[in-house]
């Protein structure tokens, strides 16, 4: 047979390959950068007390609009340059979101200890699916939609919580947000690896929200029993 064989895109194999090489390598470098600005605005949102400075409800209603907004941005620009610029200053966002949280587990005796075990954790779960979905070969594609709707319904219960206050479905919500967005990870890598998703900066928008969530949940789950101790 003639080796030169093309695929329906016009692109050999190994050309394919290729490209799905760049956009995974790509994701990573990306993904890594994206957290330089997460933790430069937790650290700005906890010294300027931002954590103090609002209501959860107002803090809920900015989170919303600035992360709706964002991600609306991200995807005009998804296929330029400006994308990663937008895509940081979404992470940088993300961050002084995050400080209110943080500022209210670093104010326990062990905060500091507890914020590191939480990256750790999180570094844990991105390394496990990272090479999970190196090893699975079957499509993952399917599961996306039940992982959306899982996701959906952690939002609207998250949101009633932030006016219910309750802490025993503040760790069902987090113990729940853990193995949504793990699974997250698995399907968002997974759909690189196979060449389903060819822009590096979607993957990494999908790829970081999930590791936010994740750590926020853990955080989350290591603060409240940091204050039972």
């Amino acid at each position: 047979m003639n080796e030169n064989i093309q695929t329906h895109y016009g692109r050999s194999p190994a050309a394919v390959g290729a490209g799905r090489n760049e956009v995974l390598r790509n994701t990573y470098w990306l993904l890594a950068l994206s957290m330089v600005p997460t933790v430069l605005g937790a650290w700005m949102g906890v010294a300027a007390g931002l954590a103090t400075a609002m209501s959860p409800g107002i803090g809920l209603m900015i989170f919303l609009g600035g992360a709706f907004g964002f991600m609306f941005a991200i995807e005009k620009t998804k296929h330029s340059a400006a994308g990663v610029f937008v895509l940081l200053a979404f992470t940088f966002f993300m961050g002084l979101m995050l400080s209110r949280l943080v500022g209210s587990v670093l104010g326990l005796s062990n905060g500091a200890e507890l914020i590191m075990m939480a990256f750790g954790g999180t570094g844990a779960v991105f390394l496990g699916m990272a090479s999970l979905s190196s090893i699975i070969k079957r499509d993952l594609s399917a599961m996306g939609k039940w992982l959306v709707i899982g996701a959906l319904m952690i939002v609207v219960v998250g949101i009633a919580n932030v006016f219910v206050q309750s802490g025993a479905l503040m760790i069902t919500i987090s113990v729940l947000t853990i193995g949504v967005f793990t699974a997250f990870i698995l399907h968002d890598l997974k759909r690189v690896k196979d060449g389903l998703e060819t822009n590096y900066i979607t993957a990494t928008l999908g790829v970081y929200l999930s590791l936010f969530n994740v750590f926020q949940a853990l955080l989350a789950l290591l603060g409240i029993g940091g204050r039972e101790e």
